[in-house]
């Protein structure tokens, strides 16, 4: 399983990525190990995630997100809200990327 996500930092911005394992990449962000541009901006929660069977099909829509304006990617968020993380407890750990 691929995943786009959206995180929230702790200076409200917005950080839009892509993994095949989310709650470890979640864990990575929150750990500085995440991308640069989160690490200044930590701790970070996940406020939105969509599932895909490719890795083509999450970065492609990761790039979508990217160039929605804030009040768009707001109304995504709000569209969407964050199910329990234990449901990804069974999810394969692997390199997030």
């Amino acid at each position: 399983m691929n995943y786009t996500y959206i995180l929230r930092c702790i200076d409200g911005s917005y950080y839009t990525g892509w993994t095949n394992n989310l709650k470890k990449r979640l864990e990575d962000h929150n750990l500085g190990r995440g991308a640069k541009y989160t690490r200044a901006r930590l701790p970070v929660i996940l406020v939105y995630y969509e599932c895909f069977g490719t890795k083509e099909e999450a970065m492609k829509r990761e790039a979508a997100i990217k160039k929605l304006s804030r009040p768009q990617k707001e109304r995504l968020i709000a569209s969407r809200p964050i199910p329990d993380l234990s449901v990804l407890a069974g999810e394969p750990t692997g390199e997030a990327l």
